[in-house]
């Protein structure tokens, strides 16, 4: 199958761009619902699914309908105007026309245990929402921190504050007066002894909680993130590497300034590529020898001290030689 020409394989599902929302300034969502009879797969708060726009790429975006809501999937995009043109494609998009998108994934899912500590930095409000309306409808403790530029950055706005967990729902606004703005060790502090930490949004802003949450003692396990995006990598200094497919005994040559998936591509092979920032998981690959320079913001410590795996839009090789299983 062709699309906005990109080869996808099967398994992609035909949706239909059922509504176009202005959420707030720059945030626009859109309700995809199907394109056939058959109904779309159910998903769990956390979940996101990747889609093919018109303009040959793919990107991920979160699912922020209540995951009880089996009728439609819902996205909000960010228009990022720097960006390499996802966002922008989204925002193009009308009523009416069609996407295919890969059915949901969740590498970002609640726990069943412990009181929810839900904090979220601008369009990081997305996968959030999913998880208020879980927990709301399963009855459990969570208090909810949203913050923003100011209130017409706020995506959601009115969909929060008439809600059924609208009094668990905290606004912090940068422009704000004092006594509403974020401050993350007093709201660490609040959180009953054991409540788990989700946090999504910009990279500066949940590495800001995520650093505050270790510094006041709370441990890995109960530390839940998702990045959307990644900062731009440094990359003075990169050796060249090679990248020794082992399926095909095939070695590419992964010069400077270039990454494994540019350099795959360029010799005609296709990695499984989304987001390109290292944030999704994507990309992934095995490794069978040699030692990879980790670079995404999706793996863990300890699943990057295994090694076992290689995000070949951005990381490299701290060996002259990386074998892959691909």
């Amino acid at each position: 199958m062709t699309y906005a020409g990109l080869a996808v394989d099967d398994g992609w599902l035909r949706t239909i761009v059922a509504r176009r929302t202005i959420e707030a300034e720059d945030i626009v969502s859109l309700a995809l619902d199907p394109g056939g009879p058959d109904a779309l797969p159910t998903f769990e708060a956390g979940a996101h699914i990747e889609i093919a726009l018109p303009n040959g790429v793919i990107r991920p975006y979160s699912l922020c309908n209540a995951p009880c809501d089996v009728l439609s999937y819902q996205i909000a995009v960010l228009l990022e105007r720097e960006g390499r043109g996802g966002s922008r494609a989204a925002h193009e998009l009308a009523e009416g026309q069609t996407l295919l998108v890969r059915p949901p994934r969740n590498f970002f899912p609640l726990a069943a245990d412990g009181h929810s500590l839900l904090i979220a930095g601008g369009i990081g409000l997305t996968p959030l929402l999913a998880m208020a309306e879980t927990l709301a409808g399963a009855g459990r403790g969570f208090d909810f921190h949203v913050c923003a530029r100011n209130r017409r950055r706020a995506a959601f706005a009115q969909r929060l504050e008439t809600a059924p967990f609208a009094a668990r729902t905290h606004w912090h606004f940068d422009d704000g007066p004092a006594e509403q703005k974020f401050e993350v060790a007093a709201v660490l502090a609040s959180a009953p002894a054991d409540a788990r930490l989700y946090v999504c949004g910009p990279q500066g802003f949940m590495d800001h909680v995520l650093t505050a949450a270790r510094a006041c003692g709370w441990p890995e396990s109960r530390l839940h993130y998702e990045y959307f995006s990644a900062a731009p990598i440094v990359s003075d200094g990169d050796r060249a590497f090679q990248l020794l497919l082992a399926r095909s005994n095939r070695i590419i040559e992964v010069p400077a300034g270039v990454t494994a998936a540019e350099a795959m591509t360029a010799a005609g092979v296709e990695p499984p590529l989304s987001c390109e920032q290292g944030v999704c998981g994507t990309c992934l690959l095995p490794v069978l020898e040699g030692l990879p320079d980790h670079r995404d913001h999706f793996q863990s410590a300890t699943e990057r001290a295994a090694n076992g795996r290689f995000a070949v839009c951005c990381s490299r090789a701290l060996t002259p030689r990386l074998t892959i299983d691909f």
